[in-house]
């Protein structure tokens, strides 16, 4: 018989909605944690879970939690996770890992210490397109790869900004690579290799005084495999997100996943092969005001249950989660050295 698998929850902000959601239909919610304690009595309360403004005292209290998911801000993720591993619990981690290299390192040196699973939020990697990519790659139906396009053309807008304390903040946010496109830099990595340089560009032109980094950025890359690849990422589409597009050129296909968010096969011409039959996958995140990428966390969730209790692989690891983080660090410090 398989345990219940029973989560608390660390930041009670809008992906944390999306979270209880998910483990209530798979394990049990056992406690919430948000400084704003009106945020984290509102959404205990909905789920009957113990609802705490510090997660001392809920590291402390909730002996019964196995897992605790870490939805607070970008750059508060190493320091919570860190505090629940040495508490004794499994970690899921929202994306980013982390904002910087180093605190990845740290984060995955103590989950190894306290023999805990370190779980990272990638859920694009579950979008039917891209699991198909991913397949006939690796089948090695595209043969060798020799470049790769990636298209992040969102729209963020003032509000989107102004309803958030930490949203635009280089301390807490990062940057538009950090909390926007993560997920699509981890597919360069999860589908292509690993990135040996970049060189970049990138500018703010219309939320000056708002955020506190680019707004705008392109970005060439070279892969260790030899594979040659560009970035162009804005969030300043006009009035709606237009575009999360993955184009790549091999040696026996060519083949475009577009749409608004990496959800359909737009081009493909593949030697001896077709993808056909994908399933139509989930619906994009809505948060009223914006929307987000995909909502396959119940597969995270799933998979999560699965690791712990039938000793499955995890789907993004410590590692994986470091190697975007790095990837986007390459990218950012290549930026400072042009300006």
């Amino acid at each position: 018989m398989e345990k219940i698998i029973h989560f608390a929850i660390i930041g009670c902000g809008r992906i944390a909605q999306r979270h209880a959601e998910h483990i209530s239909k798979i394990g049990v919610l056992t406690a919430v944690c948000d400084i704003d304690v009106n945020k984290a009595k509102e959404l205990g309360e909905k789920y009957k879970a113990n609802y705490y403004s510090s997660i001392e005292e809920l590291l402390n209290s909730e002996k019964q939690t196995d897992v605790i998911s870490i939805c607070s801000p970008n750059g508060l993720h190493a320091e919570h996770t860190i505090q629940s591993l040495r508490a004794g619990y499994h970690v899921l981690c929202e994306k980013p890992m982390a904002i910087n290299v180093h605190d990845c390192g740290a984060m995955i040196q103590e989950a190894e210490k306290a023999n805990k699973r370190l779980f990272i939020v990638k859920q694009n990697r579950f979008n039917p397109p891209i699991s198909a990519l991913k397949s006939i790659i690796q089948d090695g139906k595209l043969g060798k790869i020799f470049n790769v396009q990636l298209n992040c053309f969102w729209n963020r807008n003032d509000l989107y900004y102004s309803e958030s304390d930490w949203k635009g903040s280089l301390k807490l946010d990062g940057g538009t690579l950090y909390t926007q496109f993560s997920h699509f830099v981890d597919l360069l990595f999860w589908m292509i290799g690993d990135v040996k340089d970049v060189h970049a560009y990138a500018n703010n032109f219309i939320h000056n005084n708002i955020i506190e980094f680019e707004d705008t950025g392109v970005v060439v890359l070279r892969f260790y495999n030899g594979a040659l690849g560009t970035i162009n990422f804005t969030i300043n589409a006009h009035s709606k997100n237009m575009e999360g597009s993955l184009t790549v050129f091999a040696e026996k296909g060519t083949l475009k996943i577009g749409g608004q968010y990496l959800n359909v096969i737009e081009y493909q011409d593949i030697d001896g092969f077709k993808i056909e039959n994908l399933s139509e996958g989930n619906p994009p995140n809505f948060y009223g005001q914006y929307v987000g990428s995909m909502s396959n966390h119940n597969i995270v969730y799933e998979n999560v249950v699965d690791v712990l209790n039938n000793h499955g692989i995890i789907a993004t690891n410590g590692f994986e989660g470091l190697k975007t983080v790095e990837i986007i660090d390459k990218i950012y410090s290549s930026i400072k050295r042009n300006n």
